[in-house]
Order: C-alpha cells, then structure tokens, then sequence
C-alpha cells in the first residue's frame, strides 16, 4: 500500500468518518475547518503533555506542530490533544510526590480514552516529563495501533564557578546550607544558574534514561532522544516521527511486532550501560505488561547483571546529556553495546529496520570518553543493580554506578514517612553507619510511592552520603546517588518484613552478591507480625484512594490492570 493511499475501510476512524451514519461526526470536524479530503485520511493522533508545570514540557507545543507536517506529508490527518503531567523535580520532598507514579497511570489512560473516543488510526506520542515518557509507551503498546514516541529533549546544563550543573547540585546545595557549607547567597546563585532552558533535567536521570529506551526499544526514530529541547535541529525528528507513523500505517507495523522479549531485553541493556534511573525498573514491566508480556523486575535485574557499564553520565559519572549528544547520542551507545555482542541487532523498529540496519552506517568516536567500548567499561557490571534477601524477598533496587564502596551493614534507624526522615537528616541525628529505613511509602501504602530525592540529596550536602544507607519501599530519582535502595518489596503496607524493621535491627547490603537481609531470626519477625496492623492512609477518597485499590506489586511495574495478556480484542482492531 502506497504510504499516501489508505483503505479507511480497515481503519478505525472508518467509524466516524465514513457512510451516511457518520454525518453528525463530520460535521464537527467540518466545523473545525476540516476539508473532505482531511476526512478521508487516516487519523493520527498527535499526543503531549505541553503545560506550564516545569521546563520539561514548555517545547512540546511547538514540537508537536512540527510532527503534525510530518504525519501531513506522509498522507494522514494529525489531531492533536494534551494530557498531564506531574513534574518530579516540582512535587519532590511534599505531599504532591504521592501524584507522580499515579499521573503515569492517568498519562496513559487519558491518551487511551482520547484514541478510543475518537477512533484515531495511529498515534505520535511527544514527552517530556518522567513518567509520561514511559506512559506514552505504555499507552503505545496497550492500544496497538502504529504508533512513534519522540522526547522533547534534555536541558542545558547550567554553569557556576566553571562547572555544569544540573538540577541534582541545586537539590544537594540544600543540604550544603544546611550544614554551613555554603552561604545563603550561593544557594540562591545555584538556584538561578541550574536550569537555564527548556527540557528535561539533564543528568542520566529518569527522563533521559526512558529516552535511551524509546530508541533502544524501537519504538523512536534513531537519534531523536539526544538533541536538547532547545535546539531547533530536533524539528527534524519531529517531522521524520510524523512520517514515520504513516509509513508504519502503510505497512501494518505496530507496536507489538516492536516491543518483544528481545527488545526489553536492549532496552534493560541501555540502562544498565548508561547508569540510569532505577525508575527503569518499575517502567520496563509496566510496558511489558501492556504488551501481554511477562518482564518483571527480576528479568530487568539479569539483563542488569549481564550488560557493562559504559556511559559515564551524571549522577554518578561526569558527563549530562548534551555531552552524549555531541558525541552522537543514543545510537552511538547503542551501537557500542551492538559491537561488544550485547544488543540484539534484529529487533524491529519504527524505521520498518531492525536495530543492525539501523546502526549499519555508525561508528563509535575514538576521541571521546563519554561513552567507552564494552572491552573497556568503566565497570563490567551495569550501573544498577538487583537485590534480594530477607528484607526485600520480592526484590529492590539500587544504582551503583558511581560508587567504590558495593557492601553496608549497619544498625536500621526507622522512620514511617519521608518527611520524618528529612528532618532527623537535617537536623544532623542521622549518624554515621546507620542504615536510614523508610517505609510506609510504597504504591499503596503511601499511597504513590514517593521519591526520595530531597533526602538522599540532603545526605550528601551534609557529606553523609557514603557514610549511610538508605532502604525504602518507595523509589528514588533518576538523580539519587549513593547507596540508596528503593523498590523494596513486598511493601510495607501488607506486613511484609519491611514493617517489622526495629531500630537498631542489622540490616546487611552487599551489591556485589545483590543481597539485602535482615539479620533478625523467622521466630522474632512472626512475633513482630502478631502486633503489626494496617495502617490507614490520609487518602480516603479521590485519586490517589483510588490508585491504592488498584495498584500491584512494585516488582511487577506497579500497574493499575490486567494488562495485555489478559485481552479479549485489541482496539487497533475495532
């Protein structure tokens, strides 16, 4: 089928646009100044998440127009819509961090709502924000039509005092006032420096880590995810997805025959290599999922074990994301993990390639090291890491990269929500040794399983950083570094061992044998459990109660429904 010629009889909009029932639906669209000819094309779904919460979505507006002239000049018909987004570095350290993880849920089921009310025939998904990058993936597979993601792009790094910085010096510069170690004139200079663009923040963090995804997945145009959002380069990827989509339209291609065992396989590689988010771990199954695909949280952590780290990216390497994109962006890490014999070169992808195909034609750069061959990693493990044991028998989280220091064990100090621990770190009762112990905060007992990014950042501005631990049912950002393990499961809410934690309890951490136990007898924590009850949450109705009554195990993706596998007809068939 030519890409400008299409059977609306096949396609979905086939339901609002075609026979002498549909004439009440297009008159809307005639009164939207829509010609006949705009009628009788395919529908494409323009998806983003442009608002005024944060400078991650500030571009997605104008980039959204440019996607629209791609899917125009490949024969489609682009209807653009918006959704939400909750922004990380916003909600951070408050009562607004429980919306975060929800809104990837709301993200994905707003965009579902919207094709289906519609009968839109494919979909372009622009995000920017952390969890709309992976919801619009999720959304992607669960619908199943044709379907491209692209990024709105990284920040600009910011500079003070001849170094760049990103939004994780700002929030490590809290605890630095706190401790007298700098003055209140350099942290307001930190604040107006650090982010000096539109974008996404611009470390290894977790936007820019599921924007290695989208491309290592398949499902972004190769290179899209590196060009900072200011750069008006990035309106030719824009353009090229809006093509893209019509071209997958064209030859049926659609996000199933992408997303495959083997595809979240490299996508888990570009993590490990790149020491990115562990958030990755909580994403990767939940997009699974939607795909009817079992990939849960012990999958990601094997691929983990396998894959070298090799990309020496903030938080805890050296380089931001514009400096990967300078040296050629996620292909040239791509290709490098391809080179060294890690990715699985025959993967489809949106291009109509597969992987290989796409990567034929690139080469890593010698002269660099932002990104260095898997012969010679920075370590021969990934960047994070997985861990089991008798605190976490359903499995946690940590990112290593970074660290010298892989083994801890020290005496639990406990603490029942983050803001107690907060304040017991800034008002220096945390002592050295200890292992910090928050629970209480994960998907259904925070509810929203809470980051933790202004407590681990407030550690190390004391200098406390690799002088404790930190364990948490909840999650940590893309830009916590430090030995810091989050995703602990089962949570605390259901009774598991993370609510018998005691002060002063050893809890043993080795990240070299991925062990995470509790040094405390069967016999005592049973006992523990006569006394232990559930705890009623400060949500009792509205979203977040009603994210709490549906949300699943945090090692499973933390998703809100069956999934996939559990489908009786697919809507792209409609």
């Amino acid at each position: 089928m030519d890409a400008k010629t299409f059977d609306k009889s096949r396609l979905p909009s086939r339901h609002t646009t075609m026979g002498a029932d549909s004439a009440p639906h297009r008159a809307f669209y005639y009164a939207m100044g829509m010609t006949e000819e705009d009628i009788a094309k395919p529908f494409v779904g323009v998806a983003t998440c442009w608002n005024e919460t944060a400078p991650c979505n500030i571009s997605l507006g104008r980039q959204a127009q440019v996607v629209k002239h791609g899917v125009k000049a490949g024969g489609g018909t682009p209807r653009e819509f918006t959704t939400i987004t909750v922004t990380d570095g916003i909600a951070m350290g408050h009562e607004g961090m429980r919306s975060s993880l929800v809104s990837r849920e709301v993200i994905a089921d707003s965009v579902e709502l919207t094709m289906r009310g519609h009968s839109y025939d494919a979909l372009v998904g622009v995000a920017g924000c952390d969890k709309s990058l992976p919801a619009m993936m999720m959304v992607m597979a669960r619908l199943n039509v044709p379907s491209v993601f692209i990024y709105g792009g990284s920040i600009l790094p910011g500079r003070y005092k001849g170094r760049d910085l990103t939004i994780q010096d700002v929030f490590e510069a809290v605890g630095e006032n706190a401790a007298g170690r700098i003055t209140d004139q350099e942290l307001h200079d930190i604040e107006c420096v650090a982010c000096p663009s539109a974008g996404s923040c611009g470390g290894q963090f977790t936007a820019n880590t599921m924007a290695c995804v989208s491309e290592a997945i398949g499902l972004a145009v190769p290179g899209s995810a590196g060009a900072p959002a200011p750069y008006e380069s990035r309106d030719a990827y824009c353009e090229a997805s809006g093509r893209a989509v019509m071209n997958m339209l064209a030859q049926n291609i659609r996000p199933r025959d992408i997303i495959t065992r083997k595809s979240l396989e490299n996508a888990a590689m570009i993590v490990a290599a790149s020491g990115g988010s562990t958030n990755a771990g909580l994403h990767l199954p939940a997009i699974a999922h939607e795909a009817g695909i079992e990939f849960e949280l012990d999958d990601v952590c094997e691929i983990f074990k396998k894959t070298p780290y090799i990309a020496d990216l903030k938080p805890g390497g050296k380089y931001v994301a514009k400096d990967m994109y300078e040296v050629g962006g996620v292909p040239i890490l791509m290709k490098a993990l391809l080179d060294g014999g890690y990715m699985h070169g025959d993967c489809l992808t949106v291009t109509g390639r597969t992987i290989a195909e796409n990567l034929a034609n690139v080469s890593v750069p010698a002269d660099q090291d932002v990104i260095r061959p898997t012969s010679a990693p920075i370590t021969p493990t990934g960047g994070v890491v997985g861990m089991k044991g008798s605190l976490a028998p359903d499995g946690a989280i940590v990112k290593v990269a970074g660290m010298d220091n892989l083994v801890f064990k020290g005496p639990a100090r406990v603490f029942d929500c983050e803001e107690d621990a907060y304040a017991a770190v800034t008002n220096l009762e945390i002592q050295e040794g200890e292992v910090i112990v928050i629970r209480y905060e994960g998907p259904s007992g925070g509810p929203g399983m809470r980051e933790m990014l202004s407590t681990t950042s407030a550690l190390y501005g004391l200098g406390m950083g690799d002088k404790v631990a930190l364990v948490t049912d909840g999650r940590f950002s893309g830009a916590t570094r430090g030995f810091c393990i989050g995703h602990v499961g089962p949570e605390a809410a259901v009774g598991a061992p993370i609510a018998l934690v005691e002060n002063g309890d050893i809890i043993h951490i080795d990240a070299n044998e991925g062990l995470l136990d509790l040094e405390v007898s069967e016999e005592v924590l049973k006992e523990r459990h006569k006394n232990w009850k559930p705890r009623e949450t400060n949500y009792q109705s509205g979203a977040l109660w009603k994210y709490a009554q549906t949300v699943g195990a945090t090692h499973k993706g933390a998703v809100t429904h069956p999934g996939g596998a559990k489908e009786t007809h697919m809507y792209a068939d409609i």
